[in-house]
């Protein structure tokens, strides 16, 4: 499973940032990549995604990233972390978790696949700023002989 994820999030490599967008090769922030990743492995997304502001809720305190996420993968132990896992991000700490990547490679050297702005889809080194805001990491379910790929 981790590897057809890796295939999938690797051809999204190169994607422009665009806010709320999900299109391979034209735009893409980082639930777009996820979005794409999860038609590309089960066909249909879970579920609709409403409109959402560059903050995520954080005025509100509201940790929609988080209990969405929640909803559709598998938690696990951030120690337990393996690629093809999505890794979900507070970017301040006593913030909302709001960006999240996908593990590309663990051990001495891990790195990540993650839409950021100004940046586009790109493969980032999981270095000791980004584990500091490490808030969550997910597996993504069993594809059954329904969902797809």
């Amino acid at each position: 499973m981790d590897q057809l994820v890796l295939h999938h999030a690797r051809d999204w490599l190169g994607t422009p940032y665009r806010h709320q967008a999900s299109c391979k090769g034209a735009g893409a922030d980082c639930l777009g990549l996820l979005r794409g990743v999860w038609r590309e492995l089960y066909g249909a997304e879970p579920e609709a995604v409403p409109a959402y502001t560059a903050d995520w809720s954080e005025p509100q305190h509201d940790e929609r990233l988080l209990a969405a996420a929640m909803r559709h993968l598998i938690r696990k132990p951030c120690a337990a972390m393996a690629p093809g896992d999505v890794i979900l991000f507070r970017m301040r700490a006593g913030s909302v978790a709001k960006h999240l990547g996908i593990l590309s490679a663990g051990g001495s050297a891990p790195r990540f696949i993650h839409a950021y702005s100004g940046h586009g889809v790109i493969e980032n080194a999981l270095s000791a700023p980004w584990r500091r805001r490490v808030a969550a990491c997910f597996a993504f379910p069993p594809i059954t002989a329904t969902s797809g790929s």
